[in-house]
């Protein structure tokens, strides 16, 4: 498969550098500073707290070049507009691989919708630097597996063939005829724990307040009641039905957890921020009358 990576993130960077080491032909999209030291490093990983740190030689680009038979776009979701146009004039198909809650419409609007695949990248670190800290079962042994989607839920050969490509490079990936529910599903789940997490001061300070931890809680249900669709995968219904105490208590648990610390959570970056609150505008937006 020729890939190009749009994006050189957390993400990005782990997808990219994972592909490349499946003998798949990669080119990572950067800007700036971020391509200046993929140039002259490469993608440089490093498992959990490990000094060892792992280069790997993925060829980096400033601008798409040439035809791709997929382009995956691992961006925030208040930067997707601004990548849009540049897709537009590239002939591959493109998975959009983040967070969001506004459907295939706006995206496909753009760039033609036959072109659109949704997605969502179940991994997780964060950047040290130039580096990229992850955790081994947050990517290529992960239970949970990369869902990705026809937007019109059919399970098509191209559908197929990417889940397949994923698969073979060591990404647990699989076909969700439901994606842009589940997306929906993780928005309204998503975006009131980052803005908690966020007003708190990072998780462990969120599991210590359980009055703003039953605030969140109250927050994701309300979000879940207002998607068009039932929640998807299903045991986010759970979150409406299990009696609040036990919910704060499996919460707060979460959040002094090591999956809470290793997720990008602590990320208090104008960026994070951003991002958040353009989800709570589509969610708004996608809301079923009430």
């Amino acid at each position: 498969m020729k890939l190009l990576v749009y994006g050189a993130g957390v993400l990005g960077s782990l997808f990219a550098a994972r592909m490349h080491e499946a003998g798949h032909d990669v080119s990572l999209l950067a800007r700036g500073e971020r391509l200046a030291s993929l140039r002259q490093y490469g993608v440089q990983l490093a498992e959990a707290d490990s000094p060892a740190v792992r280069r790997v030689p993925v060829p980096v680009v400033e601008h798409p070049a040439g035809e791709y038979d997929l382009t995956a776009v691992l961006v925030r979701t208040h930067q997707v507009d601004a990548v849009l146009e540049s897709l537009a004039g590239l002939e591959s198909d493109v998975l959009f691989l983040h967070n969001w809650a506004a459907g295939a419409e706006p995206l496909g609007a753009v760039i033609g919708r036959e072109r659109v695949l949704l997605g969502f990248p179940t991994a997780a670190g964060t950047m040290d630097g130039d580096v990229v800290r992850y955790r081994r079962t947050n990517f290529m042994t992960r239970r949970v597996a990369m869902p990705i989607g026809e937007p019109d839920g059919r399970t098509t050969p191209r559908l197929e063939r990417i889940v397949e490509a994923f698969r073979t490079a060591g990404i647990n990936a699989k076909a969700e005829p439901r994606m842009d529910a589940w997306l929906k599903t993780h928005a309204a789940f998503e975006t009131p724990l980052g803005q908690a997490v966020h007003t708190a001061g990072g998780p462990v300070a969120l599991a210590d307040d359980p009055d703003a931890v039953r605030g969140m809680l109250h927050l994701m249900r309300h979000n879940l009641a207002a998607m068009p669709t039932p929640p998807v995968p299903r045991a986010f219904a759970a979150l409406q039905t299990l009696p609040e105490g036990l919910l704060v208590t499996l919460l707060r648990r979460f959040l002094r957890g090591p999956t809470a610390a290793h997720s990008g959570l602590n990320n208090a970056s104008p960026a994070t921020a951003a991002e958040l609150e353009r989800l709570a505008e589509q969610m708004r937006a996608h809301a079923k009358p009430r």
